[in-house]
């Protein structure tokens, strides 16, 4: 089992002028929630997530050596990069990978080597109300693996995603679930062969067929900015009065997800998705302080799921993030059904009838 100390790059020697490289990483939705954290972004409780396909951030990273001829501007600044989004600087983006490089130099001392251009985007609106760390962290983390590999080119792949992830998770604790897909546990469990608190791991069990492509409509309720950032809300775990009961229904939600997604059983997969979803909301609404991160339309939302489920007996059900917006999930084989009636009866409860159609993905994706 890999330690912290696994992942220190040993000594390099930074031999490469100058290159780049560009990764697309997805975002992911987790099924059972990582809700509280410890020091250095260690989950309190597992989770488990779906990779999401279309929903991604793509960044090239271009660097070069310090010392080169080139000239890159005089600076003290231990680390040296300049930030693009969309192609246009965003100077308000930079004091977060500022922090992330403070964090991780001890395992990539090579940074401080570098100048970097970071240039970076998303497939899905920057205002769309869809969080961008976990998939914009690991994005950024494949890339400084990649600088790190062609440092070090003995490199085997399994370290590589490992470390990315690792990586990812310093940055965004969420964004080590976006490495690979396209189910991955991230938390030591017992049940979860090679399971860690330091960085996701492909769900290791054959997935049944019911699975596969599974689809997910994400409806954008509220594209506002978040009530409650998600630092703010994993630190109202301390010393919440039912911490220690939602760690251990963690645990347990993991178990019965594992034989789930084993076995196939859709309306099990329903009540602790659904169940999950609540709980999350419901730690927020019983914090101190306490917050209603919840709008009138999601609770609208979720209403017309449960009329139309019981209705139809279609295997469709929601999840949410630690926000407003709701998460749409069902087998391919009723896409069509289920669409008709999220245009029909779901979509005028989003801002400005926005969604986004999504379904299971595979993970990061180097852009050669």
């Amino acid at each position: 089992m890999l330690s912290e100390k696994d992942f220190i790059a040993k000594p390099l020697s930074p031999s490469i002028e100058n290159g780049s490289f560009q990764w697309s990483a997805p975002s992911n939705i987790a099924l059972v929630k990582y809700w509280g954290k410890k020091n250095k972004q260690i989950p309190a409780n597992p989770s488990i997530s779906f990779t999401l396909n279309n929903c991604k951030t793509i960044t090239k990273l271009s660097f070069i050596k310090k010392n080169s001829s080139i000239t890159i501007g005089a600076t003290i600044e231990k680390f040296s990069f300049d930030l693009l989004f969309e192609g246009k600087p965003k100077e308000d983006f930079k004091p977060k990978i500022q922090k992330f490089f403070e964090r991780i130099e001890k395992y990539c001392p090579y940074l401080i080597d570098y100048h970097f251009i970071i240039d970076t985007q998303n497939t899905f609106p920057h205002s769309s109300g869809i969080a961008s760390s976990a998939s914009g962290m690991a994005a950024l983390s494949m890339n400084i693996m990649s600088l790190e590999k062609a440092l070090n080119p003995e490199m085997n792949e399994d370290f590589f995603n490992q470390k990315a992830s690792f990586l990812a998770r310093l940055g965004s604790g969420s964004a080590c679930r976006s490495v690979k897909g396209n189910v991955v546990v991230w938390g030591k469990h017992d049940e979860i062969v090679n399971s860690s608190d330091l960085f996701g791991v492909t769900f290791p069990s054959n997935i049944h067929p019911n699975f596969n492509n599974y689809q997910d409509t994400i409806l954008l309720v509220d594209k506002g900015e978040k009530q409650v950032s998600s630092t703010v809300g994993h630190d109202l775990m301390h010393n919440h009065p039912f911490a220690e009961q939602r760690f251990a229904q963690a645990h347990q939600n993991l178990s019965c997800i594992k034989t789930v997604l084993e076995t196939g059983n859709l309306d099990e997969f329903i009540k602790i998705v659904e169940s999950e979803a609540l709980t999350l909301h419901a730690m927020m609404m019983t914090s101190l302080p306490y917050f209603i991160l919840m709008k009138p339309n999601t609770l609208e939302i979720i209403n017309k799921i449960w009329k139309f489920r019981n209705e139809t007996t279609i295997p469709v059900c929601f999840t949410l993030d630690a926000g407003a917006n709701v998460h749409v999930l069902y087998p391919e084989n009723v896409r069509d059904t289920v669409l008709q009636f999220i245009t029909t009866e779901l979509v005028g409860y989003c801002q400005n009838g926005n969604y986004i159609c999504d379904s299971i993905g595979t993970g990061a994706i180097k852009n050669l």
